[in-house]
């Protein structure tokens, strides 16, 4: 099976030995993405509904660099800091996903990178 490498400047540079995203098989699965600002790679500073709107954007990013979109994704993982953004997290996240969201799994960690609220990676279908 053939992968293509995502590199893209719409979404943050990986600050680690990953790619921003793979394609494979079909699928577009693209790592998980926190809230830092594509341009200066600076975390955004706000509530979760500020961090996860950066995230889900970043996620778009990687997404339409590969030909696809939000409307493609099939599988999300959400990794938050504290469960108790969750009813916020929430509602920002059902406006990018407005009709048939995505299968999803919704996790409390411990910390994350650059001590960021919200971490969430993503597997879309290529080409929708």
């Amino acid at each position: 099976m053939k992968k293509e490498i995502i590199i893209t400047d719409k979404a943050p540079k990986a600050i680690g030995p990953y790619s921003q995203g793979v394609k494979a098989g079909g699928f577009i699965f693209v790592s998980g993405q926190i809230p830092l600002e594509p341009e200066t790679g600076i975390v955004v500073t706000g509530d979760i509904d500020v961090q996860t709107e950066r995230v889900l954007k970043n996620i778009a990013g990687v997404l339409e660099a590969a030909g696809s979109s939000l409307e493609g994704v099939v599988k999300t993982t959400v990794y938050l800091k504290d469960m108790a953004d969750f009813p916020k997290f929430n509602e920002c996240y059902a406006g990018f996903f407005p009709v048939n969201p995505p299968a999803r799994a919704t996790v409390e960690v411990s910390r994350l990178p650059r001590d960021v609220r919200i971490e969430i990676d993503a597997v879309a279908v290529a080409g929708s």
